[in-house]
């Protein structure tokens, strides 16, 4: 009974998830904020930009991987969850392969230090081009980058499972490295195994060695797919039986610690050079991201905002621009909407009230008097009513209260007015 509510469950919880990161991406609806839960984000917005809420996320994902191990994994991430279905679908070639259980490798706690690492030094450049959250969310909204990706992984899972999960992930090694001291784990009853290796053959990640009868738990992703399939109740999912819980790190265990920590270290020193040689053009960004610098540095290139933006002036990264930006091409930013700074779940754009947006100067508009035609329009449309134009007179424009929104600029019918970036935004409250 036990076995079928932890399988049905985390199937339902794990369903729960789909619809919503649908519902989010695909801008329809955004009910319950569960990016906010993503490992990556919950990390940088709650230490790097002292969010408690998220701070609160964060020690919530911990406490749960510390008790009952890799669950967020089968259970929250998108990327995770895409993977399962892949399994699903390639399970008809799986059972015609040799039965080998994967190896633990060290290069996924090496790549982990140089992300958390470069991203403690104040730059996530290099972590959004890994982050499984990241990777989902730039797929799920047509990114280049994420699309490639998704090819690749496609063919990862058809010839090694869940590979990227167990030795490639930098969240997974933290959160494997994290369940390693889980007193709840999956466990095999030596006396009622008959030795059929079908939960070993059923594991999606490789982590039931079938010859020595255990459980690597550090890769286990808990989608219990291994109870589901053992027909003798010898594999189990809670507390030892008899055993204590020890945690022996061998010689080769230290060495690895080593190096993971002093990859850190250089990765977060190195990381401080690298905020120093970003570069610093002015480019429009949505009102909260403070400046170009901190938020090519910042932004998670998730496209969440991108989806969600309601006027479609939120564009994903380009060779150009590395990072989400605003394009005020073919429309504005509405006045009264300020919904990416609601949804962004990493810190890269704060969360502000509308008020406040209302009164971020995120850019300034300019009129080239030598294409103005003096309509007026721009003086009509204006949200904040700083564009003063008299008769026979070119319009002229409060730089000092300009929020840059564009608004005037996109019914200008002969596209007098540029709207010029900034520094840094101001707040004119």
């Amino acid at each position: 009974m036990l076995n079928k509510v932890l399988i049905y469950g985390r199937l339902l919880i794990a369903l729960g998830v789909i619809v919503l990161c649908g519902l989010a991406f695909w801008n329809k609806l955004y009910p319950v904020k569960i990016f906010d839960l993503q490992f990556v984000s919950a990390l940088q917005s709650g230490l790097i930009f002292d969010s408690f809420v998220s701070l609160m996320f964060l020690l919530a994902l911990i406490i749960i991987t510390l008790l009952f191990g890799r669950i967020y994994c089968s259970m929250l991430c998108p990327l995770g969850l895409y993977q399962e279905l892949l399994t699903i679908l390639f399970k008809p070639f799986y059972k015609k392969r040799k039965l080998q259980a994967q190896k633990q490798h060290a290069f996924a706690y090496i790549l982990a230090a140089v992300l958390f690492g470069s991203m403690f030094g104040g730059t996530v450049s290099l972590l959004r081009r890994a982050d499984p959250y990241a990777i989902a969310g730039n797929a799920m909204s047509g990114a280049l980058f994420g699309l490639g990706f998704i090819a690749v992984l496609t063919i990862l899972v058809f010839f090694k499972k869940r590979f990227f999960c167990t030795n490639i992930c930098p969240v997974g090694a933290i959160l494997g490295f994290i369940s390693r001291f889980s007193p709840f784990k999956i466990r095999i009853d030596n006396d009622k195994c008959r030795m059929c290796s079908l939960c070993a053959l059923s594991c999606p990640c490789e982590a039931i060695d079938a010859s020595s009868n255990t459980v690597n738990n550090e890769t286990c992703i808990k989608c219990f797919k291994c109870l589901a399939h053992c027909n003798h109740g010898a594999i189990y999912y809670g507390l030892p039986k008899k055993e204590k819980i020890n945690f022996n790190p061998s010689r080769r265990q230290f060495i690895v610690g080593v190096i993971v920590a002093a990859t850190a270290y250089s990765a977060h020193k190195g990381s401080l050079l690298w905020r120093l040689l970003t570069p610093k053009n002015k480019i429009i960004l949505p009102a909260g991201a403070r400046n170009t610098a901190e938020f090519s540095n910042r932004c998670l290139n998730c496209n969440l905002c991108v989806q969600n933006c309601p006027m479609e002036i939120i564009k994903p990264a380009t060779a150009d621009t590395p990072f989400v930006h605003l394009d005020y091409g073919d429309t504005y930013c509405d006045f009264s909407c300020n919904k990416c700074s609601e949804i962004c779940p990493s810190g890269a754009i704060e969360r502000i009230t509308l008020l406040q947006k209302q009164n971020t100067k995120i850019a300034t508009a300019v009129v080239n008097e030598n294409v103005c035609i003096k309509c007026g329009l721009c003086a009509h449309c204006c949200p904040r009513k700083i564009i003063i134009k008299e008769d026979e007179q070119f319009p002229i424009i409060s730089f000092d209260k300009c929020i840059g929104c564009g608004a005037c600029a996109n019914i200008c019918p002969v596209k007098a007015i540029k709207i010029e970036p900034l520094d840094r935004q101001i707040n004119l409250s």
